[in-house]
């Protein structure tokens, strides 16, 4: 398994790299994909897309780590948690989440990248309110019982609760909190 997670991880920090660098594209082409974001936007309503690109390609890891810690799979947790790091590290303001996403990758197990992803969360949360939504809408999401009854926030695109800290055990334990668009 040690070795499925040292080949996944280089193939999933590349596919980060490459979905941010896809605005550094110069050409017709570049300006042809730019003309057809819109149009994609509109064909899928409610799909989200944060005004910051290379957040946005940070979010969509987010959104795997945080499916991972519903299903209780710390393997999948470590491969998207080491693309958010990747990701992160060339955000304005990513340093703090580039290295709680490292805790979540070096977590001995799915306890401590749950504790771990609270803080990744936070993080999170922070940076998506002061880029901004270009289209669609988040929720965050709160459990009272998470983290020894201290309360833990996610984000999610979805208005119903799959909760990440307690994954099968507690799956619907939560509620939103906040809206943001």
């Amino acid at each position: 398994m040690t070795s499925f997670v040292k080949a996944g991880i280089p193939v999933l920090s590349a596919l980060v790299l490459a979905a941010c660098g896809n605005s550094a594209t110069t050409g017709s082409h570049a300006d042809s994909s730019h003309q057809q974001q819109p149009q994609q936007a509109a064909a899928q309503p409610g799909a989200l897309q944060l005004k910051d690109d290379q957040l946005n390609a940070v979010y969509q890891q987010y959104q795997l780590l945080s499916q991972a810690l519903v299903n209780g799979d710390a393997a999948a947790a470590r491969i998207a948690a080491n693309a958010i790091e990747a990701g992160a590290k060339d955000l304005a303001g990513g340093a703090q989440t580039a290295s709680t996403a490292a805790t979540i990758v070096a977590a001995a197990d799915i306890e401590a990248q749950r504790t771990a992803y609270a803080s990744l969360s936070n993080d999170l949360i922070a940076l998506v309110k002061k880029s901004g939504v270009s289209s669609g809408t988040l929720y965050v999401d709160f459990c009272p019982m998470a983290l020894n009854d201290k309360g833990g926030y996610w984000l999610s695109t979805e208005k119903g609760i799959q909760n990440p800290y307690f994954g099968e055990q507690m799956l619907t334990c939560g509620e939103v909190k906040e809206t943001i668009q």
